[in-house]
């Protein structure tokens, strides 16, 4: 029989800038992942063979011990036989749970019986250079193992006691994998639209301050700023305070836009948020949970789930509807280099016309070795947190152009690549053979291969 020492909960938080209430927001723990190679093929894995599992129902002993350990999760009452049940069941679907209560618990006392009786399971050997929640989801989401049909109200249990708020996800779900849904530390961000005021969630700006050009001469030339433009209206956002807020709700050139931005993706971009039937405006929000470490943002509005990186709706009204939002440009660029392409342009206010002060680097070194947050497995054409500009082709084709090598060869002029033209206007940007722009973002490497797997990577040499 096993004894689990008494339960300690682990709160590994997604973002550093989280504006706060009355409880302080989780710091975020620096993984020590190392460095991914980069000489391995697209479809070559990092983790071994997946384990066999039966089809069909849970056998019912275990499926009852499962929601014995997950109605008991935050008690400090852990049941020692609900885990043996588990691990003698010999079932590895029942892995992710032991992996979804990893994401709370860690150590040598309960996150130690966890991790074993997951081993039992699985066959994997732990890697102790990852936390026990990332370790095992990354094998989990690598072998795609499957679940069972009682799998998502055993999470919904877990989470929704977390943040009831969530609960809606569940109800109405029409696309959103759970198994990939993870905890990003922060709650949801549930403040009426224009409430700009503190929270215990990653606060997003809505209608924020700007000025013009000259001024924002309190931001370096040299430092990064996002740049949208629609119509004859341009906008720069500041990385470190896109890096506070992660989703701005404004209006530019007579349109309405939700602009999000996942920090652990290294990806901003843009969606109109005017233009779903039936509701008024789209009023996106973070919610605090993670798919593959890509933020899930939804809308107040429905309370629909939103995958951050697509646009596509996955719960709720608009993913019962099948919306997808529409996604335009955003370049990332020098606040120097953006204002000399866009003389007129707009910038976020130093204080987001919130009286905010912001940190010059909220994040610090955070993401410097990989993904914190689980991911699978990793496509090693490139380093996992290479910067890339990607684009879906006019045939549908995804594409990424490595940042460093592309601005190298823009250099010497524009360059054609599978019938697309590629220019440094105020930076990255692609074209199609009527030289209409094609919708672009920046993103880590892992981030744009895993939710685009058939993509291709232009190269300096490539035809």
């Amino acid at each position: 029989m096993r004894h689990l020492a008494p339960i300690a909960l682990l709160v590994v938080a997604a973002c550093a800038g989280a504006s706060t209430g009355t409880t302080e927001t989780p710091s975020p723990i620096p993984t020590t992942s190392p460095e991914a190679p980069t000489a391995t093929h697209a479809d070559e894995s990092d983790y071994p063979p997946p384990p066999r599992v039966p089809e069909g129902p849970m056998d019912a002993a275990v499926e009852e011990a499962l929601a014995g350990m997950a109605g008991s999760v935050f008690s400090a009452s852990f049941s020692t036989e609900h885990l043996d049940t588990i691990a003698a069941g010999g079932d590895a679907r029942a892995a992710w749970v032991l992996a979804d209560l990893l994401r709370f618990y860690q150590g040598a006392g309960t996150g130690g019986e966890l991790e074993q009786a997951f081993t039992e399971l699985t066959g994997a050997e732990r890697d102790l250079t990852e936390l026990g929640f990332v370790w095992t989801s990354n094998h989990l989401i690598a072998w795609d193992l499957p679940a069972w049909d009682g799998y998502t109200e055993l999470k919904r249990q877990i989470y929704t006691t977390i943040d009831p708020r969530w609960d809606p996800f569940f109800t109405e779900d029409h696309h959103l994998d759970w198994r990939l849904v993870t905890w990003g530390g922060v709650f949801a961000d549930d403040r009426p639209y224009g409430d700009n005021g503190p929270c215990n969630c990653i606060p997003s700006l809505d209608e924020p301050g700007t000025t013009d050009a000259a001024g924002g001469d309190w931001y370096d030339d040299s430092r990064v700023v996002f740049g949208v433009v629609v119509g004859d209206q341009a906008l720069a956002l500041p990385i470190h305070q896109m890096e506070v807020h992660e989703m701005v709700n404004v209006t530019l050139g007579g349109r309405e836009l939700g602009i999000p931005y996942c920090t652990l993706c290294g990806s901003a971009q843009a969606y109109f948020v005017d233009n779903v039937p039936g509701v008024d405006r789209v009023v996106l929000r973070t919610s605090g949970l993670l798919s593959r470490s890509n933020k899930l943002m939804f809308d107040l509005t429905t309370m629909s789930a939103i995958d951050t990186f697509t646009g596509r709706a996955l719960t709720g009204p608009l993913g019962e509807a099948g919306i997808v939002l529409e996604q335009i440009s955003v370049v990332a660029s020098t606040w120097g280099d953006w204002k000399e392409a866009h003389p007129h342009t707009l910038i976020l206010a130093e204080d987001g016309g919130i009286g905010r002060t912001y940190e010059d680097d909220p994040l610090g070194n955070r993401d410097d070795d990989g993904p914190i947050f689980p991911v699978g497995d990793v496509d090693h054409r490139l380093p996992i947190q290479e910067k890339v500009v990607g684009v879906i082709s006019p045939d549908g084709i995804p594409v990424a152009f490595p940042v460093a090598h592309t601005r190298d060869a823009l250099a010497e002029g524009e360059f054609g690549y599978e019938g697309m033209t590629v220019r440094l206007v105020d930076s990255i940007r692609v074209f199609d053979a009527n030289g209409r722009e094609l919708v672009t973002h920046e993103s880590f490497w892992f981030a744009w291969s895993q939710f685009h797997p058939t993509t291709l990577v232009w190269t300096p040499f490539s035809g």
